[in-house]
């Protein structure tokens, strides 16, 4: 049941409605279907690299546990969301409360930053491994693993919750309908009726904030790495040296396209209809934890993520 609008009350709304791809209410049943594939697909692939990593122990090393680090990540990511979507689609099932928005909200964006967050340690394990390959085992320790694991997530949760809080601060009497199928800040704050620069301000300087550093340390550590590599005698070691970083290049291209991607329909506004922003968010969200098991797999049954003895310079 929708709500009607209601803008001379001075009410703020608690309960709101979730409607993913609000043009074709009618078709929404049949959204359920390549969703519930694409799900499971991301379950099965991912679990199944990560039980590989697990098993195998000739790949208990620090970049494979990154790796099943990022793979879980991204179906912690995944599972915030895409349950209640699907019953949504399929049983029409779309009321949340504002807590619930609120979490799911605080959920995946925790998670999103998470997941940029093990991509700088992917990047800084190669460094270590390339770069300074006589200290590598030395650095990267089981114990320095766990402390940057932690310190990520702190660093996530930390960025994310000014974010979160100011959202809770906000009168929401425009209407209760989020024309959305996940809770997403633009989307909720777009019902709001107060002024909500602030939480729009923050909001950017996070992002601006986060873009900024990835791009410069990414920049950082692999400007580095390709000047080592170039420096290695062996043609087939430096050609080694640089198949080893393929898979982490593909994975952060994907995820910083797809957001670059996503941030321009929002720039775009009312010239972008409504089930375009949301099939442009799903891509945003989907594509990166469908597309890193495929690349990481390749690389892990090609053996071509190795560890810094195979980079020794000489």
């Amino acid at each position: 049941m929708l709500w009607n609008r209601d803008e001379s009350a001075n009410v703020s709304y608690t309960v709101f409605l979730l409607l993913g791809f609000p043009n074709v209410q009618r078709s929404r049943p049949f959204l359920f279907i390549p969703f519930f594939c694409l799900y499971v697909m991301i379950l099965t692939a991912n679990c199944l690299l990560i039980h590989t990593v697990k098993a195998e122990k000739s790949l208990h090393s620090p970049m494979y546990v990154l790796i099943a680090l990022l793979l879980a990540a991204d179906i912690c990511n995944t599972s915030t969301y895409i349950p209640r979507m699907l019953l949504s689609f399929l049983l029409d099932l779309n009321e949340i409360s504002l807590t619930g928005c609120l979490v799911q909200m605080f959920s995946l964006y925790v998670m999103l930053m998470f997941d940029c967050n093990i991509l700088l340690m992917m990047a800084l394990d190669r460094y270590m491994a390339i770069c300074n390959p006589l200290r590598y085992a030395e650095i990267m320790t089981k114990k320095f693993l766990i402390q940057l694991t932690l310190a990520a997530l702190v660093q996530s949760v930390f960025f994310i919750s000014p974010v979160v809080i100011l959202a809770s601060q906000v009168r929401f009497c425009h209407s209760n309908i989020i024309r959305h199928f996940v809770c997403e800040h633009k989307a909720l704050m777009s019902l709001s009726c107060g002024n909500i620069s602030r939480n729009m301000l923050v909001g950017l300087i996070v992002r601006a904030t986060r873009i900024i550093f990835d791009v410069c340390f990414l920049l950082a550590s692999y400007s580095k790495i390709v000047q080592a590599a170039l420096k290695i005698s062996s043609d087939n070691l430096r050609h080694k040296a640089f198949h080893t970083c393929s898979s982490h290049l593909t994975v952060i291209l994907v995820v910083y396209c797809s957001s670059l991607s996503s941030s321009i329909v929002y720039w775009a506004g009312k010239s972008v209809s409504e089930d375009m922003h949301d099939l442009i968010s799903a891509t945003y969200l989907l594509l990166p934890c469908a597309v890193n098991p495929i690349s990481i797999g390749g690389q892990t049954r090609a053996g071509g993520i190795a560890g810094p003895g195979r980079y020794c310079l000489p």
